[in-house]
């Protein structure tokens, strides 16, 4: 695949076979000079087996500064619920009307919060859910009783991470246009999840690789010793 002549710019100022500190690799990636305000990314590569249950990680994190992004959030609920819900900040609010657009393809929604009264329901959705990343879970908070603090939570900048079935785990942290004290507290908290959540079963090498980049940027190692407790 073509590069950019402007991304091969940027690559001069990279030196692929150097493992940079947190610090370093945020001023690397801040370098950007495109004319748009770039996601910043981060990818661990962690040393589980997906395949076994007892080794997959997954949680939430608050990122201290947010992401950068107005997340669109639906509330599925009923009864006195969508008021609560309503008054949170929800984009959309409701209940079967809902359900019934999503089995007809709509998914115009970042992350969908249901109350457990309404889970039997939008079990049913798992096939088309689940694929997109967007099926509630007690595990993610997603599935909660108080509506009004998930909506306020994640509006404010919690999100969900979850390793893949090549065992890394990627994750937003921010934005280009964020200060480099922004992006690193974002990170420095994200990573100390990650390290938080590591399994018992998990032997040897837990943090094997940490790269961030920016959207049109090239990918920055990090190094990990610097992080790793």
């Amino acid at each position: 695949m073509a590069k950019s002549r402007r991304y091969k710019d940027l690559l001069k100022n990279v030196d692929r076979d150097v493992f940079y500190s947190l610090s370093d690799g945020i001023g690397l990636v801040k370098s950007s000079s495109v004319k748009f305000d770039e996601t910043v990314d981060i990818a661990v590569n962690l040393g589980v087996d997906p395949r076994h249950a007892d080794q997959l990680v997954r949680g939430t994190v608050a990122l201290p500064n947010g992401t950068g992004k107005d997340v669109k959030v639906l509330v599925i609920t009923q009864g006195e619920n969508i008021a609560l819900a309503e008054s949170s900040g929800a984009d959309l609010v409701g209940s079967d009307e809902y359900i019934s657009k999503i089995k007809g393809g709509w998914i115009d929604i970042d992350t969908i919060i249901v109350t457990p009264d309404m889970m039997a329901k939008v079990g049913q959705l798992g096939k088309i859910l689940g694929p997109k990343g967007l099926m509630p879970s007690p595990k993610s908070g997603t599935v909660t009783t108080d509506v009004v603090k998930s909506v306020k939570e994640i509006k404010s900048g919690r999100i969900e991470y979850r390793v893949d079935k090549q065992g890394i785990i990627h994750s937003v942290l921010g934005k280009i246009g964020f200060g480099s004290d922004k992006l690193y507290e974002n990170a420095s908290v994200f990573l100390s999840a990650i390290k938080g959540a590591r399994p018992s079963s998990v032997k040897g090498t837990y943090l094997k690789k940490v790269t961030i980049s920016s959207t049109m940027g090239p990918g920055i190692k990090i190094d990990v010793s610097s992080i790793a407790s």
